[in-house]
């Protein structure tokens, strides 16, 4: 029902913003978006991942790390946040302000982080509602900031959306903390780590970041090897890919705390778990393609004439939410198990892919080079995600046998 709730809240949301921006600023917003997810999950260097992990099994280790997670993404977002105004030098086009990526850095690196530190929180404790809570307050107010916006200006910047981009942020950040605090517990504040942890904090920051890149970077390198307003097509088509997807994301979501229980049995279990839940993602998956293909026409009508083009974008794009689905439902098998490792180096190795790809396909057919480096690496990602499962639950089975022929000799 959250998930729902935010569903209908972002659609809301996605459509008052990229109407009244228009795609050339719509398409400068999400460039500088894009570039920001690429760093992104460095900002809290895994923390809420481990987070959940070690309190889903125990729930007396939460004031340590809420307090490490906290600690952590304030000395990480602080240096990241430099790093990416430097960067957007040298990848974004000088049509985009600067101070437009200081606010959205603001807003995401710094904001986001600790919101999403907070939904993880919950998460931990399987609180869903108020996970979901906190994902329907960040959209709501963005929502609201949006309808502000355009009662002053009809059709105002992306410099403008920025400022009420960066504020609503910051007050569900405040919120969120005092939520965390009051209804789960206070931090404990020990800066120190092991190494252990350390190392596998950074494969998930590297496995989320690799994520982002296949899924975002393209965006980002539109504005620079493309245009604005091809920025602004394609990011409204894959906006509205994201937003289908999001029943799938919740059903994610619920059973993300299982896999790491469900994990301490090896592989074949979370393999099992992730099938059963595998089967009713992809038969929704297969029924939001259908949907796309056949109502991808409505769009113009919605978001406005600019955005004529995205309907050829959106229906190259159906073929995504199945994809999906695949590899991340398997991807959750391998973290639960203890293969986050194996997960980052494919994903990492797939970032490349597309990267490489969108070099040579972007410039020759702009948001349709894109789009086509998307389709190829999900369905690359899920080639590999699917052959890394295969051989590790066939060398846990040889294992087991090893072990049970072991027992019978000794017997």
């Amino acid at each position: 029902m959250g998930q729902g709730m935010r569903l209908v809240v972002q659609a809301a949301y996605f459509t008052v913003i990229a109407r009244s921006l228009g795609a050339s600023n719509y398409g400068a917003f999400v460039g500088v978006v894009a570039l920001v997810g690429i760093v992104f999950p460095f900002g809290t260097l895994g923390s809420g991942q481990l987070l959940i992990k070690n309190v889903s099994r125990d729930k007396g280790l939460f004031a340590t790390y809420w307090g490490r997670a906290l600690f952590t993404t304030a000395v990480s977002t602080s240096i990241l946040f430099a790093a990416v105004a430097i960067l957007s030098h040298f990848l974004l086009p000088d049509a985009i302000p600067l101070r437009l990526v200081f606010l959205v850095s603001g807003a995401d690196l710094f904001g986001m982080s600790f919101i999403t530190m907070c939904a993880q929180a919950f998460q931990a404790f399987e609180r869903l509602n108020w996970t979901a809570t906190i994902n329907v307050m960040i959209s709501t107010s963005r929502l609201a900031g949006a309808l502000i916006l355009i009662s002053i200006d009809r059709h105002p910047s992306a410099l403008e959306w920025g400022y009420l981009y960066a504020s609503t942020t910051a007050v569900v950040v405040i919120i969120c903390l005092a939520l965390v605090c009051f209804k789960i517990g206070w931090p404990h504040f020990n800066w120190r780590r092991p190494a252990a942890e350390l190392r596998e904090g950074f494969y998930f920051s590297v496995g989320f970041s690799a994520q982002t890149i296949y899924n975002d970077i393209d965006k980002a390198m539109l504005t620079r090897l493309g245009s604005l307003e091809a920025a602004g097509i394609y990011g409204a088509a894959y906006r509205l890919i994201d937003v289908s997807f999001a029943p799938v994301w919740c059903l994610m979501a619920a059973a993300f705390p299982n896999f790491f229980r469900m994990g301490a049995e090896g592989i074949t279990t979370t393999l099992i778990y992730a099938k059963r839940l595998l089967l009713r993602a992809l038969t929704y998956a297969s029924l939001a393609a259908v949907c796309i293909l056949l109502f991808a026409g409505i769009v113009p009508y919605i978001l406005g004439p600019d955005y004529a083009r995205t309907v050829e974008a959106l229906r190259w794009l159906s073929l995504l939410p199945f994809l999906k689905a695949l590899h991340y439902f398997l991807s959750d098998a391998l973290t639960g198990a203890g293969y986050q490792a194996v997960r980052t180096s494919i994903q990492a190795g797939v970032a490349v892919f597309n990267v490489a790809i969108n070099f040579w396909l972007i410039p020759a057919y702009s948001w349709r080079g894109a789009a086509w480096a998307s389709i190829a690496s999900d369905s690359l990602l899920v080639c590999g995600i699917g052959i890394a499962a295969f051989i590790l639950f066939r060398r846990s089975q040889k294992v087991v046998l090893i072990g049970a022929a072991a027992e019978a000799v000794f017997d």
